[in-house]
């Protein structure tokens, strides 16, 4: 971006002298010098039109014409000027033209990572899913082991009961065995 400022400033910088030798050959050669007066002469003859049009002068049949150091001297600046403002026209075109596609390509690495955060969103979604009915799978097991624990349990108690069955009216006491610790088990 810094050489781009650079490089307009060095055109501009530079088109400044060539509008001065546009000036200078003007005034030289013959060809360019009856260019300068033909396009004097009409931006004379046009400037008298619109002041008559524009701001009511009276107005005249027959427009004196300038004089030819004049007119070569005017169409000489018109010229420079010209070149000047050409110069300037296509650097604010380039720069714009430049700046456009910048942004166009910006626009397309945004779009780029967007559809990428997009396909890995989507990847994550399909993953928890999976995660998800795996997790129901292992619940659903924990439940069945839990049923399983619990019906072993009470055929054990039951067992074991119907060998001590003969001491339940004595002072000692039934043992009771629990195959799993109740803090430790995980209610479904």
């Amino acid at each position: 971006m810094a050489t781009v400022k650079l490089a307009t400033l060095v055109i501009r910088t530079l088109a400044k002298p060539i509008s001065a030798q546009i000036k200078n050959q003007a005034k030289q050669h013959e060809t360019f010098r009856s260019i300068c007066i033909s396009l004097a002469q009409r931006m004379h003859m046009a400037e008298v039109q619109l002041r008559t049009n524009i701001l009511g002068e009276p107005a005249r049949q027959h427009v004196k014409p300038l004089s030819e150091t004049r007119a070569i001297e005017n169409g000489a600046n018109a010229l420079a000027e010209g070149f000047l403002f050409s110069v300037a026209a296509v650097l604010i075109v380039g720069e714009t033209w430049r700046s456009s596609r910048s942004q166009s390509k910006q626009r397309g690495d945004v779009n780029e990572r967007i559809e990428e955060l997009s396909a890995n969103v989507t990847s994550l979604t399909e993953r928890l899913e999976r995660i998800q009915e795996s997790l129901g799978d292992v619940e659903s097991e924990r439940a069945r082991n839990n049923e399983l624990a619990r019906i072993v349990e009470r055929v054990v108690e039951i067992g074991l009961r119907g060998g001590w069955a003969e001491f339940e009216d004595t002072p000692l006491k039934v043992p009771r065995v629990e195959l799993a610790p109740t803090s430790s088990r995980v209610p479904p």
